[in-house]
């Protein structure tokens, strides 16, 4: 039995862990938006529209990793960094 929960747990954990892996922007305004895959702090990162999503890259605080997208790509209205939703007084410190 033992056996059988361990391959299932492992399957499990890394898909909980490929989940919080990756980030996701909201831009305020679609016209920043890169037209192809820009790279921040070797995240890669590539937008459609105002939506924005970055896989990889530096492990660094959240409010870190927004200011270096909002450096590249503009203002965000909403910011999640490998599982960590930013609040709106965060947001705004990551915008000034």
């Amino acid at each position: 039995m033992r056996a059988l929960l361990l391959p299932i747990f492992l399957l499990l954990a890394t898909r909980s862990i490929g989940q919080t892996a990756g980030s996701s922007a909201t831009l305020r305004d679609a016209s920043t938006a890169p037209s192809g895959r820009v790279i921040v702090d070797g995240a890669t990162w590539r937008c459609e529209g105002v939506n924005c999503v970055g896989n990889g890259g530096a492990n660094q605080p959240p409010l870190r990793a927004c200011r270096r997208v909002v450096a590249k790509i503009g203002a965000v209205s909403a910011f999640t960094h490998r599982g960590v939703v930013l609040d709106a007084e965060t947001l705004a410190a990551c915008n000034a």
